[in-house]
């Protein structure tokens, strides 16, 4: 773990994004995605919102996902292992990297056949306390044909972006600034089920 954690902080550092597989092991994979599933069947997930405060209202054209908010002071045993999971990858960014991280917050995120996420950044004006951006996936199996790619775009010198996709392959972790890497969740074919959330600078 500890070498998996300095190879992490390290791309960070050199390229502001790392993709890294197996960062769970398939039998606590199963056990989260179980448990989603669960939360799912009980009515706990709510259309995804974009905005903040006043500004926050669902946009199906943008988004189309659903969400279910983990609550830090209500979390199951099996979220419990993922926090401090987390927390071990804080304390090494803020080691190697010096990027001042206090807290996590993140929610399970169910995107339905057909739904996506347009293009966008995590931090912005609304958001500031966003530094990096982490996304744990869930699901079973995963082909090209699914779709529900991660398009990552990144500016080249010459004013043109470099594109890069990311297959929703379950156990499989993405870390990327948040305020560098314009992102999107390409339409999916198949139900995606992720971890996503946030360090950031805030308590």
């Amino acid at each position: 773990m500890e070498d998996q954690l300095d190879y992490i902080s390290q791309a960070i550092y050199q390229n502001s994004y790392v993709v890294v597989d197996d960062f769970v092991d398939q039998s606590y994979r199963k056990a989260l995605l179980k448990e989603q599933t669960d939360l799912l069947n009980q009515g706990q997930f709510k259309k995804a919102a974009v905005g903040k405060g006043d500004q926050k209202q669902v946009r199906a054209e943008i988004r189309s996902d659903e969400v279910l908010w983990m609550d830090p002071t209500a979390l199951s045993p099996l979220q419990v292992v993922f926090w401090e999971k987390i927390e071990e990858l804080k304390q090494v960014l803020n080691r190697r990297c010096f990027l001042g991280l206090k807290s996590f917050e993140g929610h399970f995120a169910r995107y339905p056949i057909g739904s996506f996420y347009k293009r966008h950044l995590d931090q912005f004006h609304a958001v500031p306390h966003r530094i990096v951006t982490v996304i744990l996936y869930l699901n079973d199996a995963w082909t090209e044909a699914d779709g529900g790619q991660l398009r990552m775009y990144f500016p080249q010198e010459d004013g043109s972006e470099r594109i890069e996709d990311v297959l929703p392959v379950g156990g499989r972790l993405v870390v990327f600034l948040s305020e560098e890497i314009p992102h999107e969740v390409m339409p999916t074919q198949k139900e995606r089920i992720s971890i996503t959330g946030w360090l950031r600078n805030i308590d």
